[in-house]
């Protein structure tokens, strides 16, 4: 698989295009030069069978490489367990469209670690993840990658170790890392080259070269408080808060990874991803 660049989610730009369905997506990325989309189900899956047959269509013509983020709303560590049973209903709801959609991702939050310790927290979304990912081999979802995704709040599953932990209850599970994300709970660590390296050498350490080559990753640049971390998604106009994208770049070229690179940008997410591929391919 070669590297992929894309939006979260539909850009501004789309909308000023005159574009107003997501089925138009895989088309006008297309014509601007990207290959990813992510279709947000973040407040439930709302799509039709139809639509994301189309979808679905769109996206292998144009070669847009698709996949899916999970529901906002999902909390694999609640200490309630019909919550916790809840959340797999969720991502089994996102697997049935996945599979219309032939998406081989889908991006998942933890939930929180506020009330419980994080220990705790971690064994509930750890045991959550295992019963999701049984039924799904058990109805046929394999070829579909769970990615636990890292948070931006502090109080949130999901730093690092957290989710390479998630990740270690199936080989089949990808990280989704979210750079802006750690550097918001970080209070912006991420600065140099060498804070990117530390970052995949831990992934490629606990989970293998093969798992870091193909890593998911969100991008973009996130307001962050000393109290609680992450505030709000930025465009890459931000000088303040960052992270940079030019030093990953680098290291992925060096590396020879070929991650799936989603802009979560705040409303720019096109225009950005563009960017970031700029940079990678100016690496060549």
């Amino acid at each position: 698989m070669d590297i992929k660049f894309g939006p979260g989610g539909n850009p501004l730009a789309f909308s000023e295009a005159g574009y107003k369905s997501s089925v138009d997506m895989p088309g006008y990325l297309h014509s601007i030069g990207l290959n990813a989309y992510e279709y947000q189900c973040n407040k439930g899956v709302k799509i039709s069978e139809k639509t994301a047959q189309e979808l679905c269509a769109n996206a292998k013509a144009n070669d847009i490489f698709l996949s899916v983020h999970s529901q906002y709303y999902i909390s694999l560590s609640s200490t309630e367990k019909e919550k916790r049973d809840k959340s797999i209903e969720y991502i089994m709801d996102c697997m049935r469209i996945s599979k219309v959609l032939d998406a081989k991702r889908i991006v998942v939050h933890s939930g929180s670690a506020s009330k419980i310790s994080r220990e705790l927290a971690l064994e509930y979304a750890k045991d959550t993840l295992k019963r999701t990912i049984d039924i799904a081999k058990s109805e046929g979802y394999e070829g579909i990658h769970i990615c636990p995704e890292t948070m931006g709040k502090i109080n949130q599953l999901g730093d690092l170790d957290e989710v390479i932990e998630l990740c270690l209850v199936d080989d089949s599970f990808i990280p989704a890392i979210d750079f802006g994300h750690l550097n918001s709970r970080s209070f912006g660590g991420i600065k140099t080259i060498g804070d990117y390296e530390n970052i995949l050498n831990k992934i490629e350490n606990k989970l293998g070269y093969d798992r870091l080559k193909v890593f998911h990753s969100h991008f973009s640049k996130i307001e962050y408080s000393l109290k609680g971390g992450e505030v709000k998604h930025l465009t890459f106009e931000d000088n303040e808060y960052g992270p940079e994208f030019e030093p990953l770049a680098e290291l992925i070229y060096r590396k020879n990874l070929t991650p799936v690179i989603i802009c979560e940008s705040a409303g720019t997410q096109g225009i950005d991803a563009l960017y970031m591929k700029k940079c990678y391919e100016e690496m060549k």
